[in-house]
């Protein structure tokens, strides 16, 4: 059973990014070294510039950025200025549906499905959207722009949060599962952020997590 209201749609969606920061990818020792967390980088980076150019609504948060977790990433920055500008800095609470200025920031979208990723994924992910789901919302994970501190924890958050109903997901299936048709008016732009993002190039090279 599925939390998603079917059929997933560009004008009922919004993409939720919760703490991708500087420092926290580094936390997330699921990754295997550098060449896994940008792999994740590129997944943000190819989901937010399609969000962002067939008008899905982007909401963007982080934890405590003064401290070791940092800031965004930059690539958040350049591809979505205005959102990052506008990101809810949480000063200190974990679960992020726990801060009414991020509530109000995700029900502002006018939305009733959410694509969510989160950093790291245990801690960061699952308890919003746990809360999310229990608000009514239907939510998407995106796995790939998640990861775990460890590979335990990882399965066990892929459990939980199927258990309460979110459907578990990757970028790409989300992207076309939004789009529904070749024909799409917004086909041009997965296209775009695949070929942009180095996605098909990373396919040729193969082993990708």
């Amino acid at each position: 059973m599925t939390a998603l209201r079917l059929p997933l749609t560009v004008d009922d969606t919004a993409l939720v990014l919760i703490d991708h920061q500087v420092g926290t990818i580094a936390w997330a020792g699921e990754l295997a070294g550098e060449d896994e967390r940008e792999q994740l980088r590129m997944w943000v980076r190819t989901v937010v510039r399609f969000a962002a150019a067939v008008g899905i609504p982007v909401v963007l948060t982080s934890s405590l950025e003064e401290q070791q977790q940092g800031r965004l990433l930059p690539d958040l920055e350049a591809l979505v200025p205005t959102e990052y500008a506008g990101r809810v800095r949480r000063a200190g609470v974990i679960n992020a549906w726990d801060d009414p200025a991020f509530v109000g920031a995700v029900r502002a979208t006018g939305r009733g499905n959410l694509l969510v990723g989160g950093l790291t994924t245990e801690v960061c992910l699952v308890p919003p959207v746990l809360s999310a789901i229990e608000d009514g919302f239907g939510v998407g994970v995106l796995l790939d722009v998640s990861a775990a501190g460890t590979r335990t924890a990882a399965v066990n958050s892929r459990d939980a949060m199927q258990a309460a109903g979110a459907e578990l997901l990757t970028v790409v299936p989300a992207m076309t599962r939004l789009l529904g048709s070749w024909q799409s008016e917004h086909a041009a732009a997965f296209f775009d952020a695949m070929g942009s993002e180095g996605v098909f190039a990373a396919y040729a090279r193969g082993n990708l997590r």
